[in-house]
């Protein structure tokens, strides 16, 4: 049974900086792309960062380019999403996903992506 597990949300001033983890067990988790998206009520999941299985590649939303910063332990089976300089606007639960394609790039569609974590809530004060 796949299971991703996020964690380190909370709450957190403007300006401020967090680190979201997602454990992920039941799969071979270096077969994976691995991608972090977020959803807000009544809004769409939007596509945030993403890395390929390989590690060689990383793609990110425009709005946190210079922001945030993904990466991967494939030791520990786990993906990071490095969050800095935050928005209010960045106040949102926050997925992670696991993409069976092994390619160079990363989806940034949620239909492409096989397995979700339950999410983890990112709430930004000013």
């Amino acid at each position: 049974q796949v299971q991703l597990v996020e964690s380190g949300g909370g709450l957190v001033q403007v300006g401020g900086s967090l680190r979201l983890s997602c454990a992920a067990s039941g799969l071979t988790f270096s077969n994976y792309g691995m991608g972090w998206f977020r959803q807000t009520p009544g809004k769409e999941r939007e596509f945030v960062a993403g890395i390929n299985w390989s590690e060689h590649s990383t793609y990110y939303a425009d709005f946190v380019k210079g922001r945030f910063t993904i990466s991967r332990d494939n030791a520990k089976n786990t993906v990071y999403l490095q969050m800095n300089s935050l928005k209010s606007e960045d106040t949102a639960v926050y997925y992670c996903a696991a993409d069976s394609w092994r390619g160079t790039s990363v989806s940034s569609r949620p239909a492409r992506y096989d397995y979700w974590g339950q999410g983890t809530q990112v709430t930004v004060s000013s």
